[in-house]
C-alpha cells in the first residue's frame, strides 16, 4: 500500500494573500486604475472637507439643541443658502450623519468603550447641568429619563470624532492628488503607501471633544481619556462603513419574519466593499448622496473619461461609485498593512505564518465582497459583440 499525503487546502482568495505579501494591493496596478483612484479621491477629499467642518460645527455649536433646523448652514444662514438647501443644490450633509450613526450603532474601539465609562457619565452630567441650569423643566425630565440627554451627548461625541477623522483623511487625499499632479504618484502601490504613511503619521493624534457653555469650557472627551486617531476612529470607521454598514430602506425588508436582514450585527455586509454600484441613484440608497456630492468636484481628466464612456454622463453616479469602490480597496489595503502583526515582506517563517493567518481572516470577510469584480479590467466600450471578419472577395 502506498501512503498519500493530503495537500493543505488553499484559501479561495489565496492569490490576494500572496499579492499582499509581495507588496501589491488588493486592486491591480493598471494605469487606468491609478487615474480613477487618484481622481476620485481628489473629489472625495473636497467633499470630506465639507463633511468634517459641518460635523464639528454641529458638535460644537448645536450642543443639546433639540431642534437644530439650521445645522447644515455652519452658522452662516442666508435666504440664498436656504433656497439652495430646498432646491438640493448643496452638499448632502445627511450622508455624513448616516456614517456617524452607523459608527455609533456598530461601536467598537476605544471611543465606544469610553462613552460607556463612569468618567464620561460624570462629564456629560456636568455639561447637562450647565446647559440647562435655568431650565427646571428639562432638568426634571432628565431625572425621569436619565439616559436621554446622555445618549444625545454620546451621539455628539461621534459627530466630533468622525469629523476629526475625516479632517485627517481629507488632507491626505488632497495631498495625494497634488503629488499625482507633480508626477510623484504613478502606481497603485504608491497610492497605498501614501495612505499608509498618512495613517501612521497621525496614528497617535489625540481625539478630544469639549464644548463652551456660557463662559466656561466643559470637557466631554478629555485628552486624558487617551483616545487616538487610528485605533479609536479609523479602525472602527473601516469596520462600520467599509464592511458592515446598514441595510438600505426600500431595498430589503425590515420585517423580522422575512429574514432579509442578518440577526447578528457582526454578519452585516452592507458596507462600501460590498455595495453593488448599479442601484446608486435609486431611492433610499444613502451612498447616492455621496456620489452626487463628488460629481461636482471631479478633476477634469477623470470627468472626461466618464464623458467618453458608453453611456456618457447618463450613468455618471454609477461610474463614480465604481471608481470610489476601487479607491476604498486601496484604503483597505493600507489598513491591512498597517494593522498586520509583522511587516508583510518579512522573511522569518514564523512571522510569515502569523501574517498569513492574519490575512486569511481578512480574506474570509472578502468572500462575498466585490473584490473579484473590481479586479476585472474596466470596459467603457459600448461594443457588445466583436466585429466579424468577412472573407475578401477573390
Amino acid at each position: 500500500m502506498t501512503r498519500t499525503t493530503s495537500q493543505p487546502t488553499l484559501h479561495p482568495l489565496e492569490e490576494y494573500i500572496q499579492r499582499l505579501q509581495t507588496g501589491d494591493a488588493l486592486l491591480p496596478d493598471y494605469p487606468e486604475n491609478v487615474v480613477e483612484v487618484v481622481g476620485i479621491l481628489k473629489s472625495y477629499g473636497v467633499v470630506l472637507d465639507a463633511y468634517s467642518r459641518n460635523l464639528i460645527y454641529i458638535a460644537d455649536h448645536q450642543f443639546l439643541v433639540f431642534f437644530p433646523f439650521f445645522k447644515y448652514f455652519n452658522g452662516e444662514f442666508t435666504l440664498s443658502k436656504l433656497l439652495q438647501h430646498w432646491w438640493h443644490d448643496r452638499i448632502n450633509y445627511e450622508y455624513a450623519e448616516y456614517c456617524m450613526k452607523a459608527m455609533l450603532w456598530h461601536g467598537g474601539g476605544g471611543l465606544d468603550a469610553y462613552l460607556d465609562s463612569p468618567e464620561f457619565q460624570q462629564l456629560a452630567n456636568q455639561a447637562i447641568q450647565a446647559r440647562f441650569k435655568n431650565n427646571p423643566l428639562i432638568l426634571g425630565l432628565n431625572k425621569l429619563f436619565p439616559d436621554f440627554l446622555t445618549e444625545q451627548i454620546r451621539q455628539l461625541a461621534y459627530y466630533s470624532g468622525l469629523g476629526q477623522f475625516w479632517r485627517v483623511m481629507s488632507d491626505m487625499f488632497i495631498e495625494l492628488s497634488d503629488r499625482y499632479d507633480n508626477g510623484e504618484i504613478t502606481s497603485i502601490p504608491q497610492v497605498v503607501e501614501h495612505i499608509l504613511n498618512g495613517l501612521v503619521a497621525d496614528a497617535n493624534k489625540p481625539i478630544t471633544y469639549s464644548v463652551k457653555i456660557k463662559d466656561r469650557v466643559y470637557d466631554i472627551i478629555p485628552k486624558s481619556a487617551g483616545l487616538t486617531f487610528l485605533m479609536d476612529t479609523a479602525v472602527p470607521y473601516v469596520e462600520a462603513i467599509f464592511f458592515r454598514g446598514t441595510p438600505f430602506q426600500g431595498v430589503v425588508s425590515y420585517n423580522a419574519q422575512v429574514h432579509q436582514i442578518p440577526t447578528e450585527q457582526k454578519e452585516f455586509n452592507y458596507g462600501a466593499l460590498y455595495a453593488d454600484p448599479l442601484p446608486i441613484g435609486g431611492s433610499g440608497i444613502p451612498p447616492t448622496q455621496l456620489m452626487q456630492d463628488m460629481r461636482h468636484y471631479l478633476p477634469d481628466y477623470l470627468h472626461e473619461i466618464y464623458r467618453k464612456s458608453c453611456r456618457g454622463e447618463d450613468d455618471l453616479r454609477v461610474q463614480i461609485c465604481q471608481s470610489f469602490q476601487k479607491s476604498m480597496y486601496c484604503v483597505t489595503t493600507a489598513a491591512i498593512r498597517g494593522l498586520a502583526p509583522y511587516p508583510l515582506d518579512t522573511t522569518d517563517p514564523q512571522q510569515r505564518q502569523a501574517n498569513h493567518d492574519y490575512l486569511q481572516g481578512w480574506m474570509d470577510r472578502f468572500l462575498t465582497s466585490r473584490l473579484l469584480e473590481v479586479n476585472q479590467p474596466t470596459s467603457r466600450s459600448c461594443q457588445l459583440f466583436p466585429e466579424r471578419k468577412t472573407a475578401s472577395a477573390g
